[in-house]
């Protein structure tokens, strides 16, 4: 039995690694063209972005918690797209005030 919860845990650890360099390669994300407004940026920042951390969070959670399930039917990735991902993107790559998610372009006068 602790063979076995050793080897789960390693499985875990290993998969969570793996993640943590997933994240990174999807924060590159397209350009947006949306000039939000003050009282867009203020509930966005204030109500929105928490909201969408607690999301991430617990998504993590429970995308672990169903992680060898997942992996036995196959669609762990899918799983942690839906569960992590999108809350992640939604929380960390887009601009402030946005409804999509993507950089901002940023224009230059001349």
């Amino acid at each position: 039995m602790q063979v076995l919860r050793s080897r789960l845990l390693r499985g875990m650890i290993s998969m969570i690694a793996a993640f943590m360099f997933v994240l990174p390669m999807q924060s590159q994300a397209a350009e947006i063209e949306e000039t939000p407004s003050a009282a867009a940026m203020v509930f966005d920042g204030l109500i929105v972005r928490p909201l969408t951390l607690v999301a991430t969070v617990a998504g993590t959670a429970i995308w672990l918690v169903t992680l060898p399930f997942s992996l036995l039917g196959g669609n762990a990735g899918e799983a942690a797209d839906v569960l992590v991902l999108s809350p992640a993107e939604a929380t960390f790559v887009r601009c402030l005030g946005c409804y999509q998610s993507g950089r901002k372009i940023e224009f230059e006068d001349r």
